[in-house]
């Protein structure tokens, strides 16, 4: 410390501070991301975050408070139209089918994924905040990726049993049978287990050098991985394109399934029949067609597609419109749940 504050008279007499007009400009010059042994400081800059800040649905008090109205009302019918699929399923036991099997899964990841996004928007909406806690965002992501990535394979698989029962009848108990369905489920719910816990520890391990602002009203890994440093998320965008194959997959499988259905259903000779099968399939490959393409858009588009409005259209398109109208569809359309609905309804008055 001595060294540093002593003067010295230098050879045109003058007084100078050794140190300073040797030392300062370095450091001046030496950029803020270079720390101690050439190590980058904006490593540490992600530990320090201790909560993100959502983007607000709305400027003016009124509209948060339409905001969170409107989502109140669409947790609620989507809470009230999962519960009732659930609790009709489990009870009716003439509904214990390998269709209605995956329709009550389908129900549960619709259930988790609402649950998972509409609250904590209807909160800040309400309260006039957009903070959410660093581990409530990590929280978030993984949720999201579990609900979310096990609904594709449930939905898959209602696509293969409609195939099945429709294209392949004398096989259906063969190939869904109680054994095979539990195996899918259980494979279902397991990968999208692992996916979510993959995608959540390696968005999470990235530094982050860019604040802390989200382009989202909640938790979505684009838009966490452009807080982060520049070609730290590669490893990530290569598992969300492994995982955008592997959603192609899925979308090409429903698609190929359903145009050997419709093959079938039109060499049906009744118009009441066709008019039946075409009323129900469409609905369904309508909605996963706007689940899948909205969903692997939305994390596979590149930076420069991102525009506030749109990418929050997108973000309610995959994780707020299917869980609400997936009951809607899979009720209204299917004679066998509508009359288990009124069984349990019918047997509750009754107990009362």
């Amino acid at each position: 410390m001595k060294g540093i504050f002593r003067k010295r008279r230098d050879w045109r007499g003058e007084w100078a501070w050794t140190f300073f007009s040797k030392a300062l400009p370095n450091l001046l010059l030496c950029p803020p991301s270079t720390g101690l042994y050439g190590q980058s400081e904006e490593m540490s800059n992600s530990s320090s975050i201790s909560h993100f800040l959502l983007l607000p649905l709305a400027d003016t008090r009124q509209l948060q408070l339409l905001h969170f109205c409107l989502f109140l009302g669409i947790s609620l019918a989507a809470l009230l139209a999962n519960g009732l699929i659930i609790s009709t399923i489990a009870c009716g036991h003439h509904l214990h089918t390998p269709m209605f099997f995956f329709l009550l899964n389908l129900a549960f990841t619709d259930l988790g994924s609402i649950c998972t996004t509409v609250p904590k928007a209807m909160h800040n909406s309400l309260w006039d905040t957009r903070n959410i806690f660093y581990e409530g965002c990590a929280a978030q992501v993984f949720l999201i990726f579990f609900f979310l990535g096990t609904e594709c394979f449930p939905s898959t698989i209602m696509c293969y049993d409609r195939y099945v029962s429709i294209c392949k009848p004398l096989y259906y108990r063969t190939l869904l049978g109680s054994r095979a369905c539990a195996h899918m489920a259980a494979a279902a719910w397991g990968s999208g287990f692992m996916c979510s816990q993959l995608h959540t520890a390696n968005t999470f391990s990235l530094p982050l050098c860019h604040g802390n602002v989200l382009g989202q009203f909640f938790c979505e890994i684009p838009h966490i991985l452009k807080l982060s440093c520049f070609k730290s998320y590669f490893r990530e965008l290569g598992l969300l394109a492994v995982s955008g194959c592997l959603v192609f997959v899925c979308f090409v499988f429903i698609v190929f399934s359903y145009v050997q259905i419709f093959r079938a259903v039109l060499r049906i000779p009744s118009k009441q029949g066709q008019h039946k099968a075409f009323s129900t399939c469409l609905p369904h490959l309508a909605v996963v067609s706007l689940f899948l393409s909205t969903g692997t858009f939305a994390h596979m588009k590149p930076p420069s597609v991102s525009l506030p409005s749109l990418d929050l259209s997108l973000s309610v398109l995959y994780s707020v419109v299917p869980p609400t109208l997936n009951p809607l569809i899979y009720s209204l359309r299917n004679q066998e749940l509508k009359d288990g609905l009124r069984e349990v309804i019918l047997n509750v008055f009754q107990k009362e």
